[in-house]
């Protein structure tokens, strides 16, 4: 299908690996301009934007920014700006999970997923919504939330559980605030997702991460990104303020 994404220009947040790198792949498949931001991984962001810049003949960029730092949002947005042209949307997927339970969890931990989950989307929506609403355009806001913000983890990730709902109630709120704008701001929330971060874990015991899911498999980082990059497009143009389970039925458990 055909999503109309041709020279759109989107920032992919946490967009060098795992879910980011196959969000901004397919994004690039439909024609639009990527900007793949990272922190720490920027080999990985540079490779990936050249590869994608070849393959598809779209200007893809790798573009740096700390997400919970103000100042570099800023200046992330204005290089894309330079370089690219104006943002038509972004996706906030860059995250940080803090894994010990509350009670072993040091102020520290708990504050840096505050701050790139919660702070990182915050800086990212209000840079997007600026900019586009100085331009009187539209555009789309994509928050990518988890199946954990409705159910919790079973591994006691409260801090990152709790990031994560913060996310659904800043997308709504977000959402009222810019629909006469044009604005269309949405979250989705995967579940288990095959990446190399828990690659190893998932085929050391496949069954007991397969029985979490309704379908009884681990999710494709592919299958999540398509529902994403849906809704960067006009085909989502009527979607705003929702929350699109994507966890294989993982939510309903």
């Amino acid at each position: 299908m055909n999503l109309h994404l041709k020279n759109k220009v989107v920032l992919v947040t946490g967009g060098a690996s795992g879910l980011g790198k196959s969000i901004s792949t397919l994004l690039a498949e439909e024609g639009a301009k990527v900007a793949i931001n990272y922190r720490s991984r920027r080999d990985e962001a540079e490779r990936l934007a050249e590869q994608l810049s070849s393959l598809y003949g779209t200007g893809c960029l790798a573009v740096y920014a700390d997400v919970a730092n103000e100042t570099d949002v800023h200046e992330m947005f204005d290089t894309i700006e330079n370089k690219l042209g104006h943002i038509d949307a972004s996706v906030n997927n860059a995250a940080y999970c803090a894994n010990p339970a509350c009670v072993d969890l040091d102020t520290n931990e708990f504050q840096k997923c505050v701050d790139v989950n919660l702070k990182g989307m915050f800086l990212v929506c209000r840079e997007t919504v600026q900019r586009l609403k100085s331009r009187g355009s539209g555009g789309y806001i994509i928050n990518v939330s988890s199946q954990a913000a409705l159910r919790g983890s079973q591994s006691g990730k409260t801090a990152y559980d709790m990031a994560k709902a913060g996310m659904l109630g800043f997308t709504r709120s977000l959402a009222i605030e810019t629909g006469e704008l044009g604005i269309n701001v949405n979250a989705v929330l995967p579940g288990l997702m095959y990446t190399d971060i828990i690659a190893s874990k998932i085929d050391a015991n496949p069954e007991a991460f397969n029985k979490r899911s309704l379908l009884r498999r681990i999710a494709k980082t592919e299958e999540i990104a398509q529902v994403v990059v849906f809704l960067c497009s006009d085909r989502a143009s009527y979607m705003t303020g929702a929350s699109v389970d994507v966890s294989g039925g993982m939510a309903l458990h």
